[in-house]
C-alpha cells in the first residue's frame, strides 16, 4: 500500500496529468483506507479552483 507521502505525490500529479492505471488504483485504495489524504485532496482541489477564479497575475496564482 501507498504511504500518505506517496499519495498525496500522487495526488498533485494527478493536477497535472492523467495517472496510469496501476497509480489510480493504488491511491483509489490508499483514499478509501485514509481520512487525512482524503482531506488533503479536497484542500488541494479547493486551492486549484482559488486560483483558476482569481484574475492572473495577483495573489501568486499562476496557470
Amino acid at each position: 500500500m501507498l504511504s500518505c507521502k506517496q499519495a498525496a505525490e500522487l495526488l498533485s500529479a494527478a493536477l497535472d496529468r492523467e495517472l496510469r492505471l496501476g497509480e489510480r488504483l493504488a491511491l483509489g485504495l490508499h483514499l478509501a483506507l485514509c481520512r487525512d489524504c482524503r482531506n488533503y485532496r479536497r484542500q488541494i482541489g479547493f486551492l486549484r479552483t482559488a486560483c483558476r477564479r482569481h484574475p492572473a497575475g495577483e495573489a501568486g496564482c499562476k496557470e
